[in-house]
């Protein structure tokens, strides 16, 4: 990466909010600013513009995020920091794209909330670790157009439908596991939020947990 003349990483901050998101909620702007601010503080980076954008984030194609990757491909800036990693992407497939342009483009991403910080070495391995979750999920993706051509082809014979676990909740899975966090933990807080299991339901247990994260093990040893 080029540092500016002192050696000092030049950052870019990005913010995101929704059009139905309140401007005082914990996504907020100012409170966004205020996260990103504080790090590049603590860390001696300088600050040299902040990206606002009101839009989606189902997709990166937004005014702000094509700005800040213009600036961070042309050698503008070093990092792309932003507070939170659904303020990026919902998308697991999209922030894996974005992760790999990163590395393409030789500049970095630190995403606060889930510790993805590709100026270390543990960033870089985590960013090979969405990758093969990205990797996870897009085979899922085949499956479901395969279940669903399948139901066309049964001549109106109902098949039922086929649940999945969505690539941005194992990423949060394997994300939290590689944190420390333990199998049962993991499970309580899956299900204090509310998040669907893979048939549907809204009790998480440890052992579904555990079957994911091997799951991914699985998936990266494949890819080694």
């Amino acid at each position: 990466m080029k540092m500016d003349q002192s050696g000092i990483l030049r950052a870019i901050g990005y913010m995101r909010v929704s059009t139905d998101e309140q401007g005082d909620s914990g996504a907020g702007l100012a409170a966004q600013r205020a996260v990103v601010e504080a790090e590049c503080a603590r860390r001696g980076w300088t600050l040299v513009e902040v990206i606002e954008d009101v839009a989606s984030g189902k997709t990166l194609d937004r005014p702000g995020m094509t700005r800040a990757l213009g600036l961070l491909d042309a050698r503008q800036a070093d990092v792309l920091i932003a507070a939170k990693v659904d303020r990026i992407s919902r998308s697991t497939l999209d922030f894996a794209t974005l992760l790999d342009r990163a590395q393409r483009s030789r500049w970095a991403l630190n995403v606060l909330d889930i510790g993805a910080d590709l100026t270390t070495p543990a960033g870089e391995m985590f960013a090979q670790i969405v990758a093969v979750i990205a990797q996870y999920e897009r085979r899922l993706i085949g499956q479901r157009t395969r279940d669903a051509l399948a139901i066309r082809k049964a001549a109106g014979v109902q098949l039922g439908t086929v649940f999945r676990i969505p690539g941005e909740v194992v990423f949060r899975i394997a994300a939290d596991y590689a944190a420390g966090a333990g199998l049962t933990a993991i499970a309580r807080n899956l299900t204090a939020e509310g998040i669907p299991t893979a048939r549907g339901g809204t009790e998480w247990r440890a052992s579904t947990v555990q079957a994911v994260i091997r799951r991914v093990a699985e998936n990266t040893a494949d890819h080694e």
